[in-house]
């Protein structure tokens, strides 16, 4: 059974119903006029065609209910539904991949409450950008598995404060462990989404992430065409070098129109994301990836009150050129929310989650990230009957 099979859709159907969301009056034939995405609702055999479409991907596990980038998080988000669940990766100084959002660990760890490292604290500048607090690259693996995990964002999520300093940080190879240990105990790959964070810098100080992170995906047998990941990133020349080391199935990760990747900069390509949404751009992107990771804006703009606008023609251009479209980042709170999605004043309260997923679903992506990979089920489930095959 798949994850979010029989059993879990009747209690999932119960809740919908407590919830009084509507959800359920979605017709089944709506899927027909979403996106093709994948034959078959299993992870099995058939790489990334085999999973449900539309694809839920526990972005950073399920952080709206775990501290990020903790196993904690990550088991929360197959318990929940999930299909996929996301990794960012970033080095220690000694080499070692490990799974934080940033390489400022300030945020997300209770570095700063050990005196042993509080000479540490620096400025440097990351992608352009001046960054305060303690870095990945400054600590040996040893140190930093003396830091635990915290919330993030506590302001909003003041609930996952219980949870801090339940996890350690864990590598990405402690991770594919557990994957492993993960799909034996649940019968079915675990799906994993892999993001090379800001790779020409590290690059930059000979701590390349793209050939460590290939020489595991080898190790673990997860290099290949229908391997059950995605690599991804936000620099497309990340991308490419990983589509020279191992065969597994790639994202473009995009950002706001007006952008232009790092990588980018540093080449002096002039090109900005709004020129990579571009048919043309779209069809270079698909020359060395499988698949692209817009904004949710690049598909559904917001007006200046926050509202969703007429949506792009993203979808459709990037289905023409063979890409699938992985969009971000989807969450039940208020503050995240579309205005017209948003429920009362209090910006940590969830509003009509259920109501937004639906909509980002009926623009036919392929899949979404989301904090919460239970309300991206409860929503996709009314999407996933009638699925037909990526790009037939």
């Amino acid at each position: 059974m798949t994850q979010g099979g029989a059993a879990r859709r009747t209690i999932l159907g119960a809740a919908v119903l407590a919830a009084g969301t509507g959800i359920t009056s979605l017709a089944a034939g709506t899927a027909s006029a979403a996106s093709p995405s994948a034959v078959g609702g299993g992870h099995g055999g058939g790489g990334y065609r085999g999973l449900p479409y539309p694809t839920v991907i526990g972005h950073r596990g399920a952080s709206g209910y775990r501290p990020e980038h903790t196993l904690g998080s990550y088991r929360l988000a197959l318990d929940l539904g999930a299909d996929v669940v996301e990794q960012d990766l970033v080095p220690t100084r000694d080499g070692h991949l490990v799974c934080r959002h940033e390489n400022e660990i300030g945020g997300t760890t209770d570095v700063a409450d050990h005196r042993e490292f509080a000479s540490r604290r620096t400025t440097k500048t990351i992608d352009g950008v001046p960054v305060t607090g303690w870095f990945t690259e400054d600590f040996t693996l040893a140190e930093l598995k003396t830091l635990r995990a915290k919330e993030r964002i506590p302001a909003v999520r003041q609930r996952n404060t219980l949870y801090d300093g339940q996890w350690a940080v864990p590598t990405f190879e402690e991770v594919l462990r557990w994957a492993d240990r993960e799909g034996r105990r649940r019968g079915e790959p675990v799906w994993l989404h892999v993001e090379t964070k800001h790779p020409s810098y590290f690059r930059g100080l000979g701590l390349g992430l793209e050939e460590p992170l290939a020489r595991l995906l080898r190790r673990y047998g997860r290099d290949g065409r229908d391997a059950a990941v995605f690599l991804q990133s936000f620099e497309p020349s990340s991308i490419q070098r990983l589509s020279r080391l191992v065969s597994a199935p790639r994202v473009v990760l995009l950002s706001a129109a007006g952008t232009r990747p790092w990588d980018f900069e540093q080449a002096g390509d002039p090109r900005t994301v709004a020129d990579l949404v571009k048919p043309e751009g779209l069809k270079w992107i698909a020359g060395f990836a499988q698949g692209i990771g817009p904004t949710m804006d690049l598909i559904l703009p917001r007006d200046a009150a926050g509202k969703l606008g007429t949506p792009t023609t993203l979808v459709k251009d990037a289905h023409a050129r063979g890409l699938l479209l992985h969009p971000y980042t989807a969450r039940n709170e208020n503050s995240f929310l579309p205005a017209e999605y948003r429920r009362g004043t209090d910006p940590a309260a969830y509003g009509d989650a259920l109501g937004a997923f639906r909509t980002y679903f009926e623009q036919g992506v392929d899949g979404i990230f989301t904090d919460n990979p239970d309300t991206g089920l409860l929503a996709a489930e009314a999407f996933r009957p009638g699925r037909r095959p990526v790009n037939g």
